[in-house]
């Protein structure tokens, strides 16, 4: 099993190794050559390992099956209702201009300043000295509140704070299916929430040569969840009544049918990308693709 996921021992209540230390995470990667620094590092090896462990956890697999929820999962269910629940508590400002509503600055401050307590919420009092580290992950996973925007810098920073919940041992082994499929599709709600409520521009956006505005990781676990489908091909997602029928099932038809609600014109011309990956043959040679272009980008 992959590195991250090295728990000491399985039952509930092996005490954590002797010595963790924690820090607050600052920026490491400044320049470009920093970048050859991460590739190399045991961070990066952690989190790719966790993307991909997880990508064969949810192969097959249907968002509406049987899967074991633990307390942990539920508990990171309660806290993203927490943040769904202060959208509503603050609601887009009248404002000159369409994009970038800055009501997200006023919801944003109340996440700034709640995040630590969120987080010891969720993992256990012999760790709370890591409640400053993982919050950090948090704050930097629902977007930038100078520029109101989102893109998948902020949607890997939701993977690394789960990752880092996994190398704590709150996160377990056999908590797989319930990390996607639960607590990050539960993050998708409330970012496309957040997106259509403060209109939030794409961060990074390649335009019509990104694959989405604002996602990844739903394409990659989506299309493994699709792996040896009897019936639905790559060619089928461009199909609306096909999204329509199964989009509950199916992590990636979720993502498409959120980009048909959000742009208008041809799927070919909004979405290229996506539009040509509709032609691969298999849904296995999809899911590899895609995990080359993530690491690429």
């Amino acid at each position: 099993f992959t590195s991250f996921l090295h728990f000491p021992g399985t039952s509930e209540e092996v005490a954590p190794p002797v010595q963790q230390y924690f820090m607050v995470p600052k920026k490491e990667i400044n320049v470009v050559s920093d970048m050859v620094k991460w590739k190399r590092s045991q961070a990066y090896a952690d989190y790719m390992g966790f993307i991909l462990t997880l990508n064969e956890g949810v192969r097959g697999k249907k968002l509406t099956c049987e899967y074991k929820v633990s307390e942990p999962i539920e508990k990171l269910v309660a806290l993203l209702n927490t943040l769904d629940r202060w959208i509503d508590e603050t609601p887009p400002v009248d404002q000159p201009s369409r994009f970038g509503n800055k009501a997200f600055r006023t919801w944003y401050a109340k996440l700034d300043q709640e995040a630590e307590k969120l987080v010891s919420a969720v993992i256990p009092k012999h760790l709370a000295d890591a409640a400053p580290e993982v919050a950090v992950y948090l704050k930097e996973s629902v977007g930038n509140s100078t520029r109101i925007d989102y893109g998948t810098g902020h949607e890997a920073a939701f993977a690394a704070f789960l990752c880092c919940l996994c190398k704590i041992g709150v996160l377990r082994v056999d908590d797989q299916m319930a990390i996607v499929f639960k607590v990050f599709n539960r993050y998708l709600e409330v970012m496309r929430k957040l997106q259509k409520t403060y209109r939030m521009e794409p961060a990074g956006s390649q335009g019509v040569w990104g694959l989405d505005d604002f996602q990844f990781l739903p394409f990659i676990w989506g299309s493994s969840q699709l792996i040896d489908h009897p019936s639905l091909e790559p060619r089928h997602f461009v199909d609306e009544k096909v999204v329509n029928e199964n989009h509950k099932d199916f992590m990636f038809l979720e993502c498409i049918l959120f980009i048909t609600e959000m742009k208008t014109g041809p799927f070919a011309e909004h979405s290229n990308q996506l539009w040509n990956i509709s032609a691969v043959p298999s849904w296995s040679k999809v899911n590899q693709g895609l995990i080359r272009m993530y690491k690429a980008e």
